[in-house]
């Protein structure tokens, strides 16, 4: 199908009466062509090879403070546009509780309240939410007002991309519920979202050089002063933060470089051929993942966007799904996305550095959560959640069955102490009463639909039948 002028403008017309910034228009403009033109996005594992040019965190300078003039040109950005839905939230995700009456979102608050009380610094602070999350943050972020300042002026609004049908790759109409046209574009859109609200020339104008995104349910990706004098000394104008992957990485996206010109590139599993999908899994070949934990040069990328069009020049992505998603016999659509990291491959000099475990600790399932109410984390006065040292950086595995996928099913489980554990599996409906302390390797069951007590005392490499 030829791209047709006339075809988009109507496309545009739709995009502009749903509110969207034109930066974005110009975005899902180009992914579209791409689309058109039959671009698959794939990237064969004959066109890459591993990053082997990747830096280690060990290797900064070690730095124990930074300057107020450094925060002063910083602005941390949180991606806050998810909702909690696969554990049973009705709400923004960063709303749910790390400890009692504690959320991610008064951890992050905390963070940046108290790097500007010890630095005299006024280190910016934004979060980008979707539709669905801005009135939740934004009435609850009330609380922090006089210190904080309006929680409307700390907001990037997501913008909306429109579905394309798989069969004509024309736009979609659900007369019957127009909000199902569209979905978010994803991370990526952080970067027209910028350009689109004004924020970005607006920062650039108070001074702000450097922004540090990262997902705002991930507790690891705080403020690091190795990484932010690293990353204004180098003067690269885009830095991801990696990780080695282990075998539950073996499906996230991994850093390469492009054989072509040289380029450090992300690769996702969707745009892995099938045929390379052994090497895609490899996580010798290629040892590092995306964090999501990115530095970018907020000059260099307004350089980039000008040269471009208005534009980063992502990968684009097409993710399979139907208009409906509650209903899969409903008409298969593309729904067009890009991910934030992939703008590694648009800048001259870009760097990747390979952190310890500990910057990514994400809370996808209640799994992530029991753990990170157990004793192996614990929160400091700064708001930061810190790993025990004697962990080594990596958290045990917890595996609950189907009974504890909703986070209010917590409150019956209970909270054992996992601080020595390797791994916990959990089948059928139990609880820990208080004092339950797991070692090594413990699996505990019950095949029953009663409830049953896991008694006070230490459980160490046993399988436990109740």
């Amino acid at each position: 199908m030829k791209f047709s002028e006339e075809q988009f403008s109507k496309i545009r017309q739709k995009m502009l009466e749903k509110g969207v910034m034109e930066s974005a228009i110009l975005s899902f403009e180009r992914a579209y062509r791409l689309l058109l033109s039959g671009e698959s996005g794939e990237v064969p594992e004959s066109e890459i090879q591993p990053s082997d040019s990747v830096m280690d965190y060990e290797d900064l300078p070690k730095i124990q403070n930074v300057s107020s003039e450094l925060l002063d040109q910083l602005v941390v950005i949180k991606l806050n546009g998810g909702l909690g839905t696969s554990m049973g939230l009705e709400k923004v995700k960063s709303l749910l509780e790390v400890r009692p009456n504690l959320a991610f979102l008064d951890l992050m608050a905390q963070q940046i309240l108290s790097l500007r009380e010890q630095t005299g610094s006024m280190i910016r602070f934004l979060l980008m939410n979707s539709e669905a999350s801005s009135l939740d943050t934004r009435q609850y972020l009330q609380k922090f007002r006089s210190r904080l300042g309006d929680p409307s002026q700390l907001e990037l609004l997501q913008n909306w991309a429109p579905k394309v049908a798989q069969e004509t790759l024309e736009l979609v109409d659900h007369p019957s519920n127009p909000d199902l046209e569209w979905y978010p574009p994803g991370h990526a859109d952080v970067y027209p979202t910028l350009v689109g609200s004004g924020w970005l020339d607006q920062l650039l104008d108070q001074g702000v050089q450097y922004a540090f995104i990262s997902n705002s349910d991930n507790l690891g990706a705080i403020i690091d002063p190795r990484l932010l004098c690293h990353f204004a000394s180098s003067r690269a104008p885009f830095l991801m933060e990696v990780t080695r992957r282990t075998d539950s990485d073996r499906k996230g996206g991994h850093l390469a470089m492009r054989k072509s010109d040289g380029r450090l590139i992300l690769r996702e599993v969707a745009q892995c051929p099938d045929e390379d999908f052994s090497a895609f899994q490899d996580i010798e070949r290629h040892r590092f993942f995306n964090t999501n934990n990115i530095w970018v040069n907020l000059r260099s990328l307004k350089e980039v966007m000008v040269e471009n069009a208005g534009v980063l020049s992502l990968p684009v992505i097409r993710n399979r799904k139907t208009i409906d998603p509650r209903d899969p016999s409903s008409i298969a659509v593309y729904q067009l996305e890009q991910a934030m990291g992939s703008a590694i491959e648009c800048f001259d000099g870009a760097q990747a550095v390979n952190v310890p475990r500990t910057r990514f600790a994400p809370v996808k399932s209640t799994s992530d959560l029991l753990v990170l109410r157990s004793d192996v984390y614990r929160v400091n006065a700064q708001g930061s959640v810190i790993m025990d040292p004697s962990r080594n950086g990596v958290p045990p595995i917890v595996d609950l069955s189907s009974e504890y996928r909703l986070v209010d099913s917590l409150a019956d489980l209970g909270v054992p102490s996992l601080i020595e554990a390797r791994s916990l599996k959990v089948l059928g409906p139990i609880s820990f009463e208080e004092g339950v302390v797991i070692k090594g390797d413990v699996s505990i069951k019950n095949a029953g639909k009663s409830r049953k007590s896991v008694a006070n005392g230490v459980y160490e490499n046993q399988v436990i039948l109740l």
